[in-house]
């Protein structure tokens, strides 16, 4: 993988942008289908419940917001995804959430991300404790930003 990311890193930085927004809608979009394609099997022949096709409204309805902060996280993106595909929310809505969270997520990889790696590659120390340390205060961030939305509703 480091090797992939020092020859991504040498290309011009447009090119390498579209080569991570390329990667993350097939990464993304492949599991959101497999979670569509789950929810089809499990539901092959019967019809969802009132409270069910209410989860899959509000899901519809709000999920796009939360694709595109899932590519904040790490770990989540492909959870809030897969659930995406099992709520079956419609794919325009998914496409909503996705197209911004991978011009996002491709952002921050050219410019950041690399330099990040990069650096904790050369240091030779273990940095366990600063990755930890950022995905808490992005947990934090997007708990936060969900309490003050849910304030302000």
């Amino acid at each position: 993988m480091n090797g992939v990311l020092d020859t991504i890193r040498a290309w011009p930085w447009g090119w390498a942008w579209l080569t991570f927004f390329v990667i993350v809608l097939l990464r993304a979009g492949a599991t959101y289908g497999i979670g569509r394609a789950m929810a089809a099997g499990a539901a092959r022949g019967r019809e969802p419940g009132a409270r069910t096709l209410a989860a899959m409204d509000r899901v519809d309805r709000w999920g796009p917001p939360a694709v595109t902060l899932s590519f904040l996280t790490v770990g989540a993106q492909t959870v809030i995804n897969l659930g995406a595909g099992l709520a079956r929310m419609t794919v325009p809505r998914y496409l909503l959430g996705l197209l911004p969270g991978a011009a996002l997520w491709a952002t921050l990889w050219t410019s950041v991300g690399i330099g990040v790696v990069t650096l904790l590659r050369r240091s030779g120390e273990d940095r366990t404790w600063l990755l930890v340390a950022a995905l808490l205060v992005m947990a934090l961030v997007v708990v936060l930003t969900v309490l003050t939305g849910r304030r302000r509703r």
